[in-house]
């Protein structure tokens, strides 16, 4: 990819934002709150790489945790002890992964592959942080099914749609972020 450092800084910038309105953008459904979250950090991996791509999802945690409530359920540095807390490490590995994934190759197969690496990626961290601070700082710790259960088996079939959604999108975006006007 070869944009310059201004460009890069700007898109970073534009990811974080676009990230913090995906957490306000919630799809009702049952149980576990859906938001489109993962889909602009998914994005911001595959359109930016997986420097810039991670790096804008880490502009977006560094501001939540200085204090902007533009985190699913608000912002601060307490925000590290929310078990949910895990999702958010996820994300910035997710689109490292992402990015990672997709340097050499774009085909719909390689962006689906390299979507639902970062998701698992994503469940992983969020799944392990979220057992942790049950654990450990909440003193009430989870079992492997409910965490199973509520942390993925309830949640992963939106984000699995959501794999596929901003596999199309990167599909025709590609060409058009990863081209350098000079």
């Amino acid at each position: 990819m070869t944009l310059t450092k201004t460009k890069t800084q700007i898109l970073c910038a534009l990811f974080a934002a676009l990230i913090a309105i995906g957490a306000f953008l919630r799809v009702p459904v049952p149980l576990v709150p859906f938001t489109l979250q993962f889909l602009f950090t998914t994005l911001a991996g595959l359109l930016l790489g997986k420097k810039a791509g991670s790096a804008a999802v880490w502009l977006y945690v560094l501001l939540g945790l200085v204090g902007l409530p533009i985190f699913a359920e608000g912002g601060g540095i307490s925000y590290i002890f929310k078990p949910t807390f895990g999702y958010l490490i996820g994300f910035g590995l997710g689109a490292y992964v992402t990015g990672f994934l997709t340097e050499q190759n774009t085909s719909y197969k390689q962006l689906i592959l390299a979507n639902f690496a970062g998701l698992l990626a994503v469940y992983l961290c969020g799944m392990a942080y979220y057992a942790a601070i049950s654990a450990f700082y909440l003193h009430n710790p989870i079992g492997l099914f409910p965490l199973f259960l509520y942390c993925f088996l309830l949640a992963v079939p939106g984000d699995i749609v959501l794999c596929i959604v901003a596999a199309v999108l990167a599909k025709r975006l590609i060409p058009i972020f990863r081209y350098d006007r000079r």
